[in-house]
């Protein structure tokens, strides 16, 4: 079934997910983050089918998330790799897994932990804000309209909220 395609609408999240929101994308990507390059391997690993997995792979590649690197020439195989397009959604998958391992996994189960190598210590992810360091929160998160936003975009969002606190 094809899906409506948000690659037109004025919104981040909305374009974000028109590449991404697949589920197969994710997981493929989660893979590739643990170290697990070449096809047959991430074939092996997530049980997906082929078909799938090389048209995920390959809007991934298009989308400049994943390139494909030559390891072997005969016959030609390839692994994939992250690009700086694709490093960058580490933080979008650490946020999906903690709120699993927060929400969905029991106390002291939690499936994967990772180690910061600067401390040495097991940690787990947390945003922050860009500027003063301090944690970002629904309740200290106040939505406005960007430099980006058409003039609809910016009435729609003042009128919508009197409060424009994410969370009150």
């Amino acid at each position: 079934m094809q899906r409506t395609s948000f690659s037109e609408q004025h919104c981040s999240v909305a374009r974000t997910l028109d590449i991404i929101g697949e589920w197969w994308s994710l997981m493929i990507l989660r893979d590739i983050f643990y170290g697990v390059h070449r096809f047959e391997t991430l074939l092996a690993q997530l049980g997906i089918s082929r078909k799938v997995l090389t048209q995920r792979l390959q809007r991934l590649t298009e989308e400049k998330i994943l390139r494909k690197v030559q390891y072997q020439a005969n016959p030609p195989r390839y692994e994939y790799r992250l690009t700086a397009r694709g490093l960058d959604l580490l933080p979008v998958l650490l946020s999906i897994m903690r709120w699993g391992d927060r929400w969905l996994t029991e106390e002291g189960q939690i499936p994967v932990e990772f180690v910061h190598s600067e401390c040495g210590q097991v940690t787990t992810p947390k945003l922050v804000c860009a500027q003063c360091g301090g944690e970002l929160t629904a309740r200290n998160l106040s939505p406005r309209p960007g430099p980006g936003a058409a003039q609809e975009e910016i009435e729609s969002m003042c009128a919508a909220s009197r409060n424009p606190k994410l969370f009150k």
